[in-house]
């Protein structure tokens, strides 16, 4: 009998993608036409949706796989590396899913019955909703709606209003809950003419007096989980920083293959030799990919240690969750210059929007602009690491 190998240690922590090679083949041959249509391809969302993988943070008592956080990274890595825009958007559907976990079972099964069910929406709390009896009534307009044309339910947060007032939490802070609302109650509006990230169909959505019931609203911050398990002890919107470094990663994975592809094939004007042996390219890109296993190093190591901690029971603490989101901000802004590097090596085949570096360079820094990545979240985990008073609700 053949003796197996030992898997690594490092192998081990990193995890495993549940992404089927096939349908990541079949991604990266249609990133163009993603791109074109400004939107996720429906059938190609429902394929991403049988293989399960909008379902990654939904509880198994639910028919979810409720995977590790080393899992979920390294398949929303794989996607990203096949397109940017495809992964993002089962990047979104599948963290806005984690809610799951908080909804009472009546509305999370009548939700997530459908085993191909997508949901989408906007965590940002830019609506508001007035109690009523027992509904809030929702109105508001949310930007960076992404994937939304193939959900059949979406989420918005809102302010809460009471008697025409906010409601206030005990320390002060408005109070604002996701509100959880059917496909048809919602409308659509085309606004997404980005730099990059064009696939991800992520333009407004709109409310107008929709109603939803109290009890099919949560929110990360005075409700908890209502299933137990490590995944529901980890960080909420650690995950969602994760969800969008891993994609990020994942596109600065697809560049260096770009590059490297392009190079052993492309000589310079005038010249014998290949891009490839060329000594300033070869120097780039090794420092590249350096700078980028290090920056991913990091996130597989704090994702490791914090699901330790969540392992054995016990909460996360606030250093360890504004590590987590440092790492997670790290690594897409590194990404992002690792794009931008390969993009430069090109030389003139990177300037057509044809070119897929050119789509590599342009997702890139789309990715860096989300609110749970970019450059204010590195002072929030500074004020942290410091000893500083923070409001670290976000984190």
């Amino acid at each position: 009998m053949t003796e197996q190998p030992t898997p690594s240690p490092s192998r081990e922590r990193e995890g495993r993608s549940l992404a089927p090679a096939a349908l990541l083949a079949t991604i990266a041959t249609r990133a163009p036409d993603t791109e074109a249509a400004r939107r996720l391809p429906a059938d190609l969302a429902a394929e991403l949706a049988q293989a399960g993988l909008f379902r990654m943070l939904v509880p198994r008592a639910l028919g979810g796989s409720e995977t590790d956080v080393a899992t979920m990274f390294a398949t929303l890595e794989t996607l990203g590396r096949a397109d940017a825009a495809t992964g993002w958007c089962v990047m979104i559907g599948g963290t806005t899913a984690l809610l799951s976990a908080w909804l009472p079972d009546e509305h999370a099964r009548t939700i997530w019955a459908d085993p191909h069910v997508i949901t989408g929406g906007v965590f940002a709390p830019m609506g508001k909703a007035a109690v009523d009896g027992d509904d809030y009534v929702v109105s508001g307009r949310w930007p960076w709606a992404s994937g939304s044309a193939n959900c059949s339910w979406l989420l918005g947060g809102a302010l809460i209003l009471e008697d025409g007032k906010p409601r206030r939490l005990a320390n002060g802070a408005p109070d604002h809950r996701m509100m959880v609302m059917r496909r048809a109650d919602v409308e659509l509006i085309d606004t997404w003419d980005a730099l990059g990230m064009r696939g991800t169909g992520s333009g407004d959505m709109a409310a107008r007096d929709v109603r939803v019931p109290q009890d099919r609203s949560a929110s990360f911050f005075t409700d908890t989980p209502r299933h137990d398990g490590p995944l529901y002890r980890f960080a909420p919107f650690g995950l969602l920083a994760l969800g969008i470094a891993a994609v990020a990663s994942g596109n600065a994975l697809g560049a260096l293959d770009d590059l490297k592809a392009l190079a052993s094939a492309k000589k310079g004007q005038g010249s014998s030799r290949s891009l490839a042996e060329r000594s300033v390219v070869q120097a780039d890109f090794a420092v590249a990919q350096a700078d980028l296993d290090a920056a991913r190093a990091l996130v597989h190591s704090e994702v490791a240690s914090a699901w330790a901690t969540v392992l054995a029971g016990d909460p996360l603490d606030l250093p360890t969750r504004a590590r987590l989101r440092l790492a997670a901000t790290r690594l897409t802004q590194v990404s992002a210059r690792v794009a931008a590097k390969m993009h430069e090596l090109a030389g003139g085949s990177s300037v057509y929007a044809s070119h897929p570096l050119n789509r590599r360079f342009r997702d890139a820094h789309v990715a860096t602009q989300h609110v749970m990545v970019a450059p204010p979240t590195l002072e929030l985990a500074g004020r942290v690491l410091l000893g500083l008073e923070t409001d670290a609700m976000l984190l």
